[in-house]
């Protein structure tokens, strides 16, 4: 008997509960169909409540049928009798209240049943309204009809969808389609106070020049030996970072600069991607993206734009606003950042989770991509057409919002990283103390020393070699014994072994890092190998899929190209003679420290300052051209371009005038042809000048061909990342159709190509000479 009156009482309070977790549960406003909602609750509600009287009633009787039974057994007699009797007593008013609250319920129950009849005679206009809206045939809205039949079939398959309002009914599915997403017009009936103009945009901060980098390592967190390493970087470079921001405040005095709103997200580190860099940080994995995302995080900060930094997916979907589901949907307000500087692993997780916001904010990437994205892997039916599609390219950006570590590509921004900058004094220092028979490996994987045998054999018997190769308990037996190896040691250490070496050797890989950068800025000589044939994604696995046909001549092409002798040596390791001379020519050479001004601190900030002032993807991009035209060329206005005195090439006509905003300035613009198998990434370097692709649309009519003297007796219009061009034994020219495909890369024996070339800063090849 104890037992069930307990049960009862709980049994009650339950419901009780219940009852007011459904009312609760609703509130107003929660969404566009608010009175739908609020019904099916009352209704809910209606049917809890009778459910709560009906156990009640239920639960009395059972007590009343105990009672009973009490009242007739002959078991209790004399004081014996009296302890369960007496015991009995309070339940005997706890049945009383029940019994009053059981009233109480179905009366409560009869109102809220007049409520609902109430709230559905008053809601049946609208109601009816709901159920009878038809899908508009408006020429504007051609996808309308297509997406409310996809709605109809899927709108259960995120609960995104549910988030913003739909319920399954056609008229939801409009309001979402038109006022969330779209593809559909608005509905008349539909309060419209969201078409309002908006309020203007409120006046822009001005960016200041930060002193204290305290606050950025604040910004970066903790938890992750890759934010560690990043960290320990931006201290161990303060000084000079603030040293390099005082010299470009300078120059820039006067300058009004916006503030940017800018969100960090380094994809590649985050659980979802896997996050395969930060166990190996001191394991002797790869550092170089670190190293550089450090910098990025530094110059951005110290130029006095305001940041967001995150490597996890959840922060990432709280700063853009992502609603709750499955990513299928736009954001729940306007993105509140000016630009989004990522990786492809972030990249790819924001198109996951954005919906349609990617398309729409995507102007706002900037894509930190190592080894380079060309155009013909960018655009997503091209390269699906010409077999160029990878597991990484096909994202239709501006080739341009891709930045490179070293600038290899020109299609795409160079946004590089730093090296320690010696003053002059350190400089001295490191010449009277170099031990010119001492070398240093370049590699901490023991793998890379594997089958180099031969040409340490050489090495050593001109030179100490030292290693700093990674073991845990035993050293690595690809490294000889000949080698002193230090094992992995901390940047600073790194440095100081630097500073003494004379020679820094590599093996072949990896490729284009940042340590034979740092080795001749210490005063090393740099021997590397040269590949022939080329390396690239037609023969070597490290490049095969990634979106680039890019021919790799060494081991680290900028130290061969932009540097050179006496600092760079590329030999051929297959030849032991060529080898081993070079080695004997080091020994006896004296080469001072030396880093591109493009790598020291200031260098960056400047670059980067002018990408953040100038870089508008969102309303500066190439308009695509008539697509039905057959010579789109003829219908343009007059070529702005002039022939060069020397007839060799075209310039900017100063007769054609310039736009002040265009950047980089037209007048730094020369026309070039190209040899049948050069690209005019080669064609532009062999004249001493960088190939730009934002004057190709320049360059995109026919009386170019006409002003260069190539006949043409045919001119077509296609899609190809070549164009435009020249057959010249068939006199065919081409232009091109597509915008995006505007190339420097790439050539075929088949074709000559115009190619836009510009000058450059002297140690800084990213910006023109009046760029910044």
């Amino acid at each position: 008997r104890i037992f069930v009156l307990g049960i009862g009482f709980f049994t009650l309070c339950f419901l009780m509960t219940s009852l007011g977790g459904q009312f609760s549960a609703k509130r107003l406003g929660d969404s566009p169909f608010t009175i739908r909602t609020e019904v099916m609750g009352a209704l809910e509600s209606r049917g809890v409540l009778r459910r709560m009287s009906d156990m009640l009633e239920m639960l009395m009787k059972r007590m009343d049928i105990l009672a009973r039974l009490e009242n007739s057994t002959d078991f209790h007699k004399g004081d014996e009798a009296r302890f369960p009797l007496d015991r009995f007593q309070p339940a005997a008013g706890l049945m009383e209240r029940i019994q009053a609250i059981a009233q109480n319920v179905s009366d409560i129950a009869i109102k809220v049943d007049q409520i609902l009849r109430n709230s559905l005679l008053n809601g049946k206009v609208l109601e009816g309204r709901r159920d009878q809206c038809e899908v508009p045939r408006d020429p504007k809205y051609p996808d309308c009809a297509g997406k409310v039949e996809w709605m109809r079939a899927r709108w259960t398959s995120d609960p995104c969808y549910a988030f913003f309002g739909v319920d399954g009914t056609e008229c939801s599915f409009l309001i979402y389609l038109s006022e969330v997403e779209w593809f559909c017009p608005p509905l008349p009936w539909r309060n419209r106070t969201a078409a309002l103009p908006s309020p203007p945009p409120l006046p822009r901060v001005q960016a200041a020049f930060q002193s204290d980098l305290a606050r950025l390592l604040e910004l970066i967190g903790t938890g992750k030996e890759s934010l560690s390493f990043m960290k320990k970087r931006i201290r161990h470079l303060a000084q000079q970072w603030l040293r390099a921001a005082r010299r470009l405040e300078q120059k820039l005095k006067g300058r009004q600069r916006d503030q940017k709103h800018i969100l960090i997200h380094i994809g590649f580190l985050t659980e979802e991607s896997g996050d395969v860099f930060s166990p190996r940080v001191l394991k002797g994995g790869p550092l170089g993206e670190m190293v550089q995302w450090a910098d990025i995080l530094a110059a951005l900060f110290l130029l006095g734009h305001s940041l967001r930094v995150t490597v996890s997916l959840k922060e990432l979907q709280s700063h853009l606003g992502v609603p709750p589901g499955r990513g299928n949907c736009p954001l729940t307000s306007p993105l509140p950042f000016d630009l989004i500087y990522t990786d492809y692993h972030g990249l790819q997780q924001m198109k996951q989770h954005m919906g349609l916001s990617f398309k729409k904010y995507r102007c706002r990437v900037r894509v930190i991509d190592t080894f380079g994205t060309e155009p013909a892997y960018n655009h997503e039916e091209y390269a699906t057409l010409r077999g160029y599609r990878t597991n990484w390219g096909y994202w239709n950006l501006q080739p341009t919002q891709f930045m490179t570590m070293f600038p290899h590509t020109p299609d795409n921004s160079f946004m590089g990283f730093v090296s320690e900058e010696l003053n002059k004094t350190e400089k001295q220092f490191i010449k009277s103390n170099k031990v010119s028979s001492m070398a240093v490996v370049y590699g901490k994987e023991a793998s890379i020393w594997k089958g180099k045998e031969k040409f340490l054999a050489i090495l050593n018997k001109y030179m100490e070699i030292h290693g700093t190769v990674y073991y845990e308990t035993q050293r690595p037996p690809e490294v000889p014994a000949f080698v002193k190896n230090h094992g992995l040691l901390p940047q600073h250490e790194f440095q100081q072994l630097l500073r003494k070496a004379k020679l820094f050797i590599g093996f072949g890989f990896p490729y284009e890092g940042p340590a034979p950068l740092e080795a001749i800025a210490n005063g090393c000589v740099f021997l590397q190998a040269r590949f022939n044939p080329p390396h690239s994604s037609l023969n070597h696995e490290f490049f095969r899929g990634k979106p680039t046909s890019r021919e790799v001549s060494s081991q680290h092409p900028y130290a061969e190209d932009f540097i050179g002798k006496p600092h760079v040596w590329t030999v051929d390791y297959n030849n032991s003679e060529e080898f081993e001379a070079a080695i004997k020519t080091i020994v006896r050479t004296q080469v001072d420290p030396y880093l591109p001004y493009e790598y020291t601190c200031e260098g960056m900030l400047e670059r980067i300052h002018a990408y953040i002032q100038h870089q508008d993807f969102c309303t500066t991009s190439s308009p695509p051209l008539p697509p039905k035209a057959k010579n789109p060329a003829m219908q343009s206005p007059p070529s702005p371009l002039a022939l060069s005195p020397n007839a060799t090439h075209l310039v900017w006509s100063p007769s054609a005038g310039r736009d002040p905003h265009a950047w980089p300035p037209v007048d730094s613009l020369q026309v070039w042809v190209s040899e049948t198998r050069h690209a005019c990434t080669e064609t532009c370097r062999r004249h001493g000048l960088v190939c730009e692709p934002t004057f190709f649309r320049f360059l995109n009519k026919k009386e170019v061909f006409l002003q260069l003297s190539i006949t043409c007796d045919s001119t077509e219009y296609e899609m190809n990342h070549l164009y435009p061009a020249v057959a010249e034994n068939v006199h065919e020219c081409y232009l091109q159709k597509e915008p995006l495909l505007f190339s420097c890369a790439g050539y075929n024996t088949k074709y000559r190509r115009l190619c836009p070339c510009r000058d450059y800063r002297e140690g800084q090849v990213a910006l023109c000479r009046d760029c910044l």
